[in-house]
């Protein structure tokens, strides 16, 4: 009898559905990093950061299994960075998807080549996972790079985005392209952020949410997600902001008001494997196209 083929799509969003109701209760969902772990898992061979659903579910296992989450690779890459997996590891597992060429019969009898998106799972370990590793020390940015913050600051203002303060809630109005903030001094941040840190992922959220217009990413849900769009759109928005968080070295401040969204998270990532897929995938092009109006 054949071996039950592996899932790649349904383990992964196994893991992170999973993660995702171990913190339910207090709202700390997986893409909430706090101090210590600010960053996207990075791969130990490229030395760049992985992108879409792979970076939710590293924090995902990273977070179930006490992980830092900074570096990943393959048994291989490890060995060939002159570390040893330790016996009896488990792996992570990452997706990426290779395109394959097929041959398909046309009318005339004469084939034609068509391509096709395969996923492909990879199992990786964390460096807490090797032996013969030291990581480099990242808690020190050099004296050229501006501080978090002020980072944070340059990178808001370089998109361009209306962005008001005043009231009480935190939202983006498409009706005028604008987002509203309440005022600053009304963030008081969490044991694990501070008030500024609270302030600058609430803003990033909002600025995900900006990049929905057809002028940006053009982000359309309402075709894939039908009455779940705009839960879904809020998914997107919670992952964009806890990447560009991760990149900017800001603490992601849980948002106590999208707890009425996990139940139709966790609804719709039950009923469809590849949905994660989705949400973080815009996700992750929202972060590259504000990256994009960083300039030089």
């Amino acid at each position: 009898m054949s071996k039950e083929r592996f899932d790649i799509h349904q383990h992964i969003t196994d893991k992170i559905v999973s993660a995702i109701e171990r913190g339910a209760g207090d709202f700390r969902l997986p893409w909430h990093r706090s101090a210590g772990s600010i960053m996207r898992p990075v791969n130990i061979a490229s030395k760049k950061a992985y992108r879409g659903v792979n970076v939710v579910a590293l924090w995902a296992y990273a977070e179930e299994s006490g992980y830092s989450a900074g570096i990943w690779g393959t048994y291989k890459q490890w060995s060939e960075a002159g570390a040893q997996v330790r016996k009896g590891e488990k792996a992570a597992f990452v997706v990426f998807y290779k395109e394959l060429e097929f041959a398909a019969e046309i009318e005339a009898g004469n084939p034609e080549t068509t391509t096709r998106l395969f996923a492909r799972a990879t199992p990786v370990f964390a460096a807490e996972q090797v032996d013969g590793y030291q990581a480099p020390a990242i808690d020190a940015p050099p004296a050229t790079v501006v501080t978090p913050i002020e980072q944070a600051e340059a990178f808001v203002a370089a998109t361009g985005a209306s962005i008001s303060h005043g009231g009480s809630r935190a939202f983006y109005r498409p009706s005028t392209d604008s987002i509203q903030l309440p005022p600053r001094e009304t963030f008081i941040g969490t044991p694990t952020s501070t008030p500024a840190e609270a302030y600058y992922s609430t803003l990033l959220h909002e600025l995900t949410h900006w990049t929905s217009t057809e002028s940006r990413c053009n982000r359309l849900l309402g075709k894939r997600f039908g009455d779940q769009a705009y839960a879904i759109e809020e998914l997107v928005a919670e992952l964009g902001a806890a990447f560009l968080c991760a990149d900017l070295r800001i603490s992601d401040e849980p948002r106590a008001d999208h707890a009425q969204y996990l139940a139709s998270w966790l609804s719709v990532l039950k009923a469809d494997k590849k949905a994660i897929f989705t949400a973080a995938s815009k996700a992750s092009e929202a972060a590259a196209f504000l990256a994009t109006l960083q300039g030089a």
